[in-house]
């Protein structure tokens, strides 16, 4: 198996008429954090949705190309779209809890694929609280609603929640812009420590962040993919002139 768990290929989408995404090629390392940056309505988040599905919901969505994730082809006609989405988690722009307790948010997963034991389920509690560096804050809370917890927290609570289910690749669409900076920084510290056990996607628009974090950064413009590369080469000296107009502040 080659070392990227992840793959667009020839990938269009369309909004009715409206050409979203326009052959789009694109492969993502394993336990690499890659970035997509770009200006809003570029297609960063249409892109990182055709990951796991969540576009299959709006109507008037159509998809050609293909995703391989593993080398198979998520939009093929056996696949089982819970799965993709099992192993395919995503973090959206603004933490979404359920307006239930901790320990409930983080049971729902493990739950649902058929978890029921409470020793297995209070390990895999701890063991992902800690894997979102947020055991020691809510450790003595967990029957607390998650409500009651800060933005950061909850966002982090989030995180914990979509690593119960133990998926292979997180997505996370702008995971900060809701936060201030010392939230911020500690979801930027914990994306360092999760790439040791997953491959991390993140889509944002603060090209800061995307420098500190990311292994890798794609730049996209009016749904096509203009270049990808090593983090360091893109910032430093990317290949194509209106890659360089975006970093330098140009337009955006």
């Amino acid at each position: 198996m080659d070392e990227y768990i992840l793959q667009a290929k020839n990938l269009n989408l369309y909004y009715e008429d409206n050409h979203a995404l326009i052959d789009i090629n694109m492969v993502y390392k394993k336990n690499k954090v890659t970035a997509l940056i770009g200006p809003s309505g570029c297609g960063k988040s249409t892109l990182i949705r055709t990951f796991n599905r969540m576009n299959d919901v709006i109507d008037g969505c159509k998809i050609t190309g293909e995703v391989l994730f593993e080398g198979k082809n998520i939009y093929g006609k056996k696949v089982d779209v819970m799965d993709v989405r099992t192993r395919i988690g995503m973090i959206f722009q603004k933490p979404n809890p359920f307006p239930k307790s901790i320990r409930e948010n983080l049971a729902y997963g493990p739950k649902l694929h058929g978890i029921r034991n409470k020793e297995k389920l209070k390990d895999i509690m701890e063991c992902s609280l800690k894997q979102a560096a947020l055991w020691d804050e809510v450790k003595d809370r967990l029957d607390e609603s998650a409500m009651s917890l800060s933005g950061g927290q909850q966002q982090r609570l989030c995180i914990a929640r979509a690593l119960t289910v133990e998926p292979d690749v997180l997505l996370m669409d702008e995971p900060t812009s809701a936060l201030d900076p010392l939230a911020t920084s500690k979801i930027e510290n914990l994306i360092n420590e999760l790439k040791k056990n997953y491959t991390v996607i993140i889509v944002t628009h603060n090209m800061q962040q995307a420098a500190r974090v990311s292994d890798y950064t794609g730049f996209m413009y009016l749904g096509v993919l203009i270049e990808v590369g090593k983090t360091s080469q893109i910032f430093e000296a990317p290949e194509k002139e209106l890659t360089e107009n975006y970093i330098t502040g140009r337009f955006g």
